[in-house]
């Protein structure tokens, strides 16, 4: 089927999926630009960031890696070292987090 994708052996593409409630936008947007380098580091191969159509203080952010394992380091440094050290300006309350192994895909081709 064209445009398919299926769970590969390995697992495929893991995902780090973070949402959360913030106080602005463009104060959030600056600061997760200024970790683009850590998250190349990291091994974040690709990033999506969504607002639901209904709520402009509230974002979802997808960090695509290889392995589940590079996605829990990277948790665990946005615990220890971003969202509870005040790295994180608009932040409101705790993060919601989910790493996610991707089972299925379809786009239209």
């Amino acid at each position: 089927m064209a445009g398919a994708t299926a769970r590969t052996e390995d697992g495929g593409m893991n995902t780090l999926h973070i949402e959360h409630a913030i106080t602005e936008f463009g104060v959030w947007k600056a600061a997760f630009d200024r970790f683009a380098e850590m998250r190349r580091d990291a091994g974040v191969r690709r990033h999506r960031i969504a607002q639901p159509v209904d709520d402009a203080h509230y974002v979802l952010v997808d960090l695509d890696f290889a392995t589940a394992e590079e996605a829990r380091k990277f948790l665990g440094f946005l615990q220890t070292s971003v969202w509870n050290t005040g790295n994180a300006p608009a932040l409101v309350g705790q993060p919601q987090t989910r790493i996610l192994e991707l089972a299925d895909e379809y786009s239209e081709s």
